[in-house]
């Protein structure tokens, strides 16, 4: 954006003045959260006058020192917007101007609120209101009829006009006509989420004590032994048999959380996630065993999503090795996966198409999900310790569900059948051996 913008002004000022000088790429000092320097790319337009259109960086520091008239685009999508301004405002003092563009991104951004504020005179400033029924009534279509070589016409006008509105949909008041939605922009809405949820369904929780992972090996097991016999069992029980069962997992170790969401395909398509799992400050042996102890207890396992985005790609690794690299996918999650896969989730929501566990902390991770240029993002910020975890767990295991597979052929291991390391069955409180074959 940075480029596309000083390109721009490269055009005009070339069209208002030959001589002006061409776009120049250079190095911009900066410094990375743990304070060491590093080097980025920054653009500027020299002018024989001695002034610069210099294009920077939406870090704070970039503005210190500077002056001049100062412009934030698209400021409600910056990740510091608060502190961009309070750096900003020193510019004031010199007879520097600040302004700030952007589409909005729901009632509490801080763009919202800053407009807010001007409005009320609780912040000095002026707001500029241009919505896109002003854009057209001062000539943007014909503009671009003149620019793509067509003939303006007032019937094509409409039909254009029509066809914008059509494609934003229920977003057409916050990205046409200035209206910020209400509530906190969030991807999903509360009421589509809370409407999904039952009481039918568990969420299992364990929260290892600090120090855990220096405790002797057969303790760590014991400990974690009792929390799957007493709080996942009876729930890997209610599975149905004749379903295909998948998984998917959010990775976390000490800060965030390790979420397993189990879930089930019905036969409309609809999804039942009857068990999800959360561990904190779980060593990664333990969450092994947790994992293991799950896939034994299914029927019909199709396959599971893991995230290996960082530390967690060794469990994902471990996984792999064991149950199959057919069967466990070791995702790096990116603004691609999210842009391809969280779609699904929001439209399982939407449609009511899909059962989940009905827990205030599953609901807000759900709701922690932004839409930012287009793309479902997960703030940095946590909640109450939390990163969106389920959300991401509940992403992979819907992808899990529509993964190609190979039947396979199952013998129910007795209950009190528990599988080892190897895969051989053992005692356990619940689970199901299996063998390939004909289906």
């Amino acid at each position: 954006m940075a480029q596309e913008f000083i390109d721009v002004c490269a055009m005009w000022a070339k069209a208002f003045m030959p001589a002006a000088g061409a776009v120049e790429e250079f190095l911009f000092k900066d410094q990375t959260d743990e304070g060491a320097d590093k080097f980025i790319n920054a653009f500027k337009i020299k002018f024989a006058s001695g002034f610069d259109i210099v294009a920077l960086t939406s870090k704070p520091r970039s503005l210190r020192g500077r002056q001049g008239y100062v412009i934030f685009d698209e400021a409600a999508f910056h990740d510091e917007l608060d502190e961009m301004l309070k750096a900003a405002m020193a510019l004031l003092m010199w007879g520097g101007k600040v302004l700030v563009i952007s589409t909005h991104d729901g009632v509490d951004n801080p763009f919202a609120r800053l407009i807010a504020d001007i409005r009320s005179e609780k912040r000095k400033g002026k707001v500029i209101r241009v919505t896109f029924d002003d854009a057209v009534a001062d000539g943007l279509y014909e503009r671009i009829a003149l620019v793509t070589g067509q003939e303006p016409d007032a019937k094509a006008k409409a039909a254009w006009v029509k066809d914008i509105m059509d494609f934003y949909g229920e977003d057409a008041e916050e990205e046409l006509h200035c209206v910020p939605k209400k509530g906190s922009g969030a991807y999903i809405s509360a009421a589509s989420v809370e409407a999904c949820m039952s009481d039918e369904h568990h969420v299992a929780r364990l929260i290892c004590p600090d120090g855990f992972e220096l405790r002797p090996a057969h303790e760590r097991t014991a400990f974690v032994e009792k929390f799957l016999d007493e709080e996942v069992a009876p729930h890997l029980a209610r599975l149905d048999d004749d379903r295909l069962t998948a998984l998917g997992e959010d990775f976390g170790r000490s800060i965030d959380l390790t979420i397993l969401a189990i879930g089930q395909e019905q036969r409309d398509l609809s999804v039942v996630v009857p068990l999800m799992i959360e561990l904190k400050n779980m060593p990664i042996e333990q969450q092994f065993q947790v994992i293991s102890f799950v896939v034994a207890g299914m029927a019909r396992f199709l396959g599971a999503k893991f995230d290996a985005t960082g530390n967690g790609l060794g469990l994902a690794e471990r996984c792999q090795e064991k149950f199959g690299y057919d069967r466990i996918e070791a995702v790096k999650l990116s603004q691609t996966y999210y842009l391809e896969n969280g779609p699904r989730v929001k439209k399982h929501f939407e449609d009511q198409t899909i059962s989940l566990v009905n827990d205030v902390d599953v609901r807000d991770d759900m709701r922690v999900v932004k839409l930012v240029r287009g793309i479902p993002t997960i703030p940095d910020a946590r909640n109450k310790g939390r990163h969106g975890d389920a959300f991401v767990a509940l992403m992979l295991l819907l992808a899990a569900l529509k993964t190609e597979y190979q039947e396979l052929t199952y013998e129910r291991v007795p209950r009190g059948g528990r599988a080892d390391d190897d895969g051989q069955s053992v005692q356990s409180t619940a689970g199901f051996g299996a063998r390939e074959g004909l289906w």
